[in-house]
């Protein structure tokens, strides 16, 4: 039996999958520490936790990125719709084959993500999107002789390194390099949002700045309601007032501005006075919006959803194709992830290596009857389609040997109906998927009014070649015609006419074989 190799050549080491690589110590470097870059954050510590991140040491960088995703509502807002717009798409497994086995292969991916924790593992694989990266380890439960994944377990993000020399190699942190992952035990995706290292993938190093940037203008916006968002407290003395009453009616006027309650004597008085605003005071709300703006085109690539603007239709429109690429780029990304880290080690554990493997598909649910419709035309020109690729779009499983089927009831055959060969194959020739072989009520009809049609137009083609071939001119040959016609009895042919209209609709409202 050959080896179990990984997508990347590695060998697998079974005894190893049986044990957690990348559990929580206390002691360790995979804690669960609280840290918090983003207090105090300034242009010059982001731009040095940024370059530190490229340089070999990112977890300041990927613990500001789990910071923002906490404080920036907005950030969070538009990232978890990003998330959840992809990890709600419909998931689809396509059987490498008809055969049994490729069957077989296909209905064990289907088993894992039908789990009821799978969507929500998805969204831990699409932390990815905001860090560049995530690790999620595979727990493998081989209880009953089989390998299933009892859990995928996401891992911080900060417990990570990449190798030094081509960065992007994940490792587990431990000691100065790192420890490499052990094969078939941890799907590892990298959401790339531009090209480059993993690193700087992430929509998080673009959305640092505005959050810093957001982060001044609220907390100078603050200062500004506090100073000029309430009347200014005034209190007056008399001139013989001794210290002690001055200092009674400055705490009076400061308890107003937090109590709305005080005592003073009665020869002090307490004046407020309206203050006065200079400058625009919409300014910090203004800025705040428009960088909030920036970040939902960073992760939307759009506006439309998230803020009220003027633009109308049009513009909505461009901005959900814009949505949708952005959909269709992730889910191809995730699909991929899933194939190689999940899809192929579930087969190769439980079934040894393949040539060809089950693929994951994750996009928006098909139409089935636009879907339907083109697999009926396409049958109908004489094309030919595997039943388990139908299955597998329609979402349908193979049936078991006790199932009863489901099918188009038979139409009894009319033994005393001498059909023309060539009008039968002309009309079994369009039947459709799955329906009855041979022509329907309809086509009956036509039969009928086919067979008698000869002797009701031989007065009219009775000689009339020859005549056509002795006229000399267009116009001989219209008057020949003119005389034919003007001579004709059409009351027998319109009266067939009428009779196969009317019973072909009988026919087709009651779908019952016209009478003979």
């Amino acid at each position: 039996m050959m080896p179990l190799l990984d997508a990347y050549g590695r060998p697998i080491d079974i005894r190893a999958l049986k044990q957690e690589q990348a559990a929580p110590t206390s002691a360790g470097v995979r804690r669960h520490d609280a840290m918090h870059p983003a207090a105090g954050l300034t242009p010059g510590r982001l731009a040095r936790l940024l370059r530190d991140s490229i340089e070999g040491d990112p977890e300041q960088y990927l613990a500001l990125a789990e910071d923002i995703e906490e404080r920036d509502q907005h950030y969070a807002s538009v990232l978890g719709t990003r998330k959840m717009q992809v990890s709600g798409l419909e998931i689809t497994v396509d059987a490498a084959g008809d055969d049994a086995a490729a069957v077989k292969h296909a209905d064990l991916i289907r088993e894992v993500i039908d789990r009821d924790a799978f969507q929500g593992e998805l969204r831990d694989v699409l932390d990815a999107l905001g860090k560049g990266f995530s690790a999620t380890e595979i727990l493998w439960d081989t209880s009953e002789g089989q390998w299933r994944p009892r859990e995928l377990k996401w891992r911080d993000p900060r417990w990570f390194i990449f190798d030094r020399i081509d960065g992007e190699t994940l490792k587990l942190r431990e000691g100065g390099e790192g420890v490499p992952l052990k094969p078939f035990g941890w799907i590892v995706h990298h959401a790339k949002a531009k090209s480059g290292l993993p690193i700087r993938g992430g929509l998080a190093r673009g959305a640092a700045w505005a959050f810093m940037f957001k982060a001044y203008t609220v907390k100078d916006w603050a200062i500004f309601c506090e100073a000029y968002g309430q009347p200014l407290r005034l209190g007056k003395f008399d001139p013989g007032a001794s210290e002690r009453d001055k200092e009674v009616l400055l705490e009076a006027v400061t308890s107003i501005g937090v109590d709305y309650a005080a005592i003073i004597p009665q020869a002090m008085t307490v004046e407020f006075v309206e203050a006065k605003i200079s400058g625009n005071h919409e300014l910090y709300e203004k800025r705040a919006d428009w960088l909030d703006r920036q970040i939902s085109k960073l992760v939307l690539g759009q506006t439309a959803t998230t803020d009220a603007i003027a633009g109308g239709h049009a513009v909505g429109k461009t901005h959900d194709k814009v949505r949708e690429d952005i959909e269709a780029a992730d889910a191809q990304q995730l699909a991929a992830t899933l194939n190689r880290d999940l899809a192929r080690p579930l087969v190769d554990l439980n079934f040894g290596k393949q040539k060809l493997y089950p693929r994951i598909r994750i996009r928006r649910p098909i139409d089935l009857d636009t879907f339907m419709g083109h697999v009926d035309k396409f049958v109908r020109l004489g094309g030919r389609v595997g039943v388990s690729v139908v299955r597998d779009k329609i979402g349908l499983p193979d049936p078991g040997a006790d199932d009863e089927l489901l099918g188009t009831p038979a139409k009894a055959a009319d033994p005393g109906k001498d059909k023309k060969p060539a009008q039968a194959g002309k009309h079994e020739a369009f039947s459709t998927v799955g329906g009855n072989e041979g022509a329907d009520t309809i086509d009956d009809a036509v039969d009928e009014a086919l067979s008698d049609w000869e002797p009701l137009i031989a007065p009219l083609t009775a000689g009339l070649a020859d005549r056509l071939a002795e006229a000399t001119s267009i116009e001989e040959a219209r008057e020949v015609l003119a005389e034919r016609f003007a001579d004709m009895d059409v009351t027998a042919i319109a009266d067939l006419l009428a009779r196969a209209s009317f019973a072909a609709r009988l026919a087709g409202e009651t779908d019952q074989p016209l009478a003979d």
